[in-house]
């Protein structure tokens, strides 16, 4: 492929370029044992990330107002404080729970990969997460990138063609000149509808063990790889 020009590579970051999973388990197990707790925690994360598509339907479909993750991820989190008999965590401790998706562990291909691709391409966020959210997390896990493209700024929530077209403009670039990194191929798909260039990464175990979707590209897409450095490889970065 010719990558000659590609100017950005936009990226999805949950399960892309962090692993929600594994942190939130992390997190809910020094809960238990600081709490004395007994808590699935790969099911609570699992149930969590559930709730997050329903949640952001809401505001895509105009029954609620323009509302950032960090807003919805904590509605998700008190009705799962309910199901899963956590009620005895006080204000303090919900927020402090809330924000772990401020939090997240990199897959360990990530930070490197990223300050390779970094030296050649712009290299920004396009997620759903909220601006806060995004800059704590990259300062959390060392995350390079040039510059920070929260939901809010679009106000929309991906697969809308706004979220996506409005990084792209604030870029001064076409879509074109823009490349979609995501270990989601509808994530890519809704990309490549407006002429992005794009670029499939194998997260086979963002779900855990029992993983069902996006094993593998299911699209005609510009490049797969198997972790971030393999893109830089591809990609021609140093």
């Amino acid at each position: 492929m010719s990558t000659a020009d590609t100017k950005a590579l936009l990226f999805d970051v949950f399960g892309t370029v962090v692993d929600w999973r594994n942190s939130i388990i992390r997190e809910g197990e020094w809960l238990n044992r600081s709490r004395d707790l007994d808590v699935d925690w790969a099911r609570f994360a699992d149930r969590w990330r559930g709730m997050y598509q329903p949640a952001m339907e809401q505001v895509r479909s105009g029954a609620r107002p323009w509302t950032v993750l960090d807003a919805l991820h904590r509605e998700s989190l008190d009705v799962l404080i309910q199901e899963f008999g956590l009620q005895d965590l006080d204000d303090k401790e919900r927020d402090h729970l809330n924000r772990v998706w401020h939090r997240l562990d990199p897959w360990p291909d990530s930070v490197a990969g990223l300050n390779r691709l970094k030296r050649r391409f712009i290299i920004a966020p396009l997620s759903n997460g909220n601006v806060s959210l995004l800059v704590n997390m990259a300062r959390y896990a060392g995350l390079p990138w040039d510059l920070v493209l929260g939901a809010e700024i679009a106000g929309h929530y991906k697969p809308q063609p706004e979220a996506y077209l409005t990084a792209a403009r604030l870029l001064d670039l076409p879509p074109a000149r823009c490349m979609m990194v995501a270990a989601h191929n509808d994530d890519l798909q809704a990309a490549a509808r407006l002429g992005f260039a794009t670029a499939f990464i194998a997260r086979p175990t963002e779900h855990g063990p029992g993983q069902q979707k996006d094993l593998a590209p299911t699209g005609d897409w510009d490049c797969t790889v198997i972790s971030l450095d393999e893109l830089a490889d591809v990609l021609g970065a140093e």
